[in-house]
């Protein structure tokens, strides 16, 4: 039987990708006003953007505990698999990573850690290699080099619908633009740049797709939104995006809790790596 795949929720996996390659995923805890949730169990996008209705609520996020991986990996050596590819969101950014490793020495399997050095659906990125690998037939270390080394060629693109929100964050450091919604490019260098602002859709979505490329090298895209406010930029991008020679594939997700509690309602962007 081939490896089971693990991630956790800041990976933002979608349940197109999570079925198509039956990964488990280990809900990261979120908690919004004082009160607790799991990411993706207890509190959805939908949920959670709802919670925005009265103003920006008071979010905080915390790295699974290691007996939640003890069950995660415990339900995948109960289907039979004896190997575990875990990845997760980059050991520089979060505690996941160390609760996974203290779960792994709790559990009777074969369990490889990957940091992926990257957050959000980077790490989904990352994931998604992987299991590309072990279906074409890849041995365990192959598909753990490549998901480890797909973080030194994964690129973001982002319109940030709430700027202050990730600036107060202390996460990264950037100059917001005083009008107009910022669309930032992040590298695999860890930067995280300007590409211009706007407050017309058009502009927005040109700033968007123009970025999403590899000088004409094929890529693979995974394209992202927060709520129904960014959905201009959401389906603009994408129509520009679909009869392009150099996509690959698109895939699609929801900016769920853990990654919107930095970046608000109003977002939109994406992913991409070499195809």
């Amino acid at each position: 039987m081939p490896p089971a795949l693990v991630t956790d929720s800041n990976s933002q996996l979608p349940e197109s990708l999570r079925v198509r390659y039956g990964i488990r995923v280990v809900p990261i805890p979120i908690m919004v006003n004082g009160i607790n949730y799991r990411e993706g169990v207890d509190l959805d996008a939908d949920g959670f953007y709802d919670l925005f209705a009265h103003g920006t609520p008071e979010v905080t996020t915390s790295q699974p505990s290691p007996g939640a991986f003890v069950e995660i990996y415990e339900a995948c050596i109960d289907a039979g698999h004896d190997q575990i590819i875990s990845v997760h969101v980059g050991e520089s950014l979060s505690g996941t990573l160390n609760s996974a490793r203290i779960a792994a020495g709790m559990v009777d399997a074969d369990i490889r850690l990957v940091d992926s050095r990257t957050l959000s659906f980077g790490v989904s990125c990352c994931v998604w290699r992987a299991a590309q690998v072990l279906e074409e037939g890849g041995s365990v270390d192959k598909a753990i080099a490549e998901a480890e080394g797909l973080a030194d060629n994964l690129y973001s693109v982002t319109a940030l619908g709430a700027a202050e929100l990730l600036k107060a964050s202390g996460r990264m450091d950037f100059n917001a633009s005083a009008t107009g919604i910022d669309v930032f490019r992040g590298g695999p260098d860890g930067s995280f740049v300007s590409v211009g602002a706007s407050t017309d859709v058009t502009e927005i979505t040109r700033l968007l797709a123009e970025t999403m490329h590899l000088d004409g090298a094929p890529i693979r895209v995974a394209l992202g939104i927060a709520d129904e406010s960014a959905m201009q930029y959401y389906e603009g991008l994408e129509a520009q995006l679909v009869d392009r020679s150099d996509v690959v594939e698109i895939v699609r997700y929801r900016i769920g809790p853990s990654v919107g509690a930095f970046t608000g309602l109003g977002t939109a962007g994406g992913f991409w790596y070499p195809g």
